[in-house]
């Protein structure tokens, strides 16, 4: 079997381990770093929240969001709303660098299912990781876990993929 197509049934991170230096595999087809999406962030819902990205690997990103008074219901606790924003941002994020140039990702639907409480003054640690990079369509998931690594949220984001109009 040709090494390329053995890569192909390893898990991705496997596979991009495999490689030699300098040609290691990634999804990423538009590059750009923690900082500059922070700078992008700025004025926006993203900036309001404290959303961070804070690694992007070969075939993930990760995210945290300190939680205060900005995202708790009234039993101090996150609101299920913010969680969604956040894993609904890494995974936008992320299909947006998956995208080829020329083409922009649109969420077309989430899905958040809420295990336990984050509580205000914890931090919300996200990664996000694919579950299908086609042409037309992304689909992602996304855990949030607490600081003693319990997960109070999983959550899935759908992305259309489509051609970026001139502005």
């Amino acid at each position: 079997m040709p090494l390329g197509r053995a890569l192909t049934r390893l898990p991705l991170a496997a596979a991009w381990a495999a490689q030699p230096c300098g040609t290691r595999m990634t999804i990423w087809r538009q590059h750009t770093t923690p900082d500059d999406i922070h700078a992008r962030s700025a004025g926006t819902v993203n900036g309001l929240l404290g959303i961070r990205i804070t690694e992007i690997g070969p075939d993930f990103l990760r995210g945290e969001m300190e939680v205060d008074e900005r995202h708790i219901q009234p039993f101090g606790v996150i609101h299920g709303g913010v969680s969604a924003v956040l894993a609904e941002t890494l995974g936008s994020v992320a299909s947006m660098m998956a995208c080829e140039p020329g083409f922009m990702a649109v969420g077309t639907e989430i899905n958040a299912s809420h295990l336990r409480p984050l509580p205000k003054g914890g931090r919300a640690l996200g990664l996000c990781t694919p579950l299908r990079i086609g042409r037309s369509m992304h689909v992602w998931n996304i855990e949030l876990r607490r600081e003693d690594g319990e997960m109070f949220c999983i959550a899935r984001l759908t992305t259309a993929i489509i051609e970026r109009r001139p502005a």
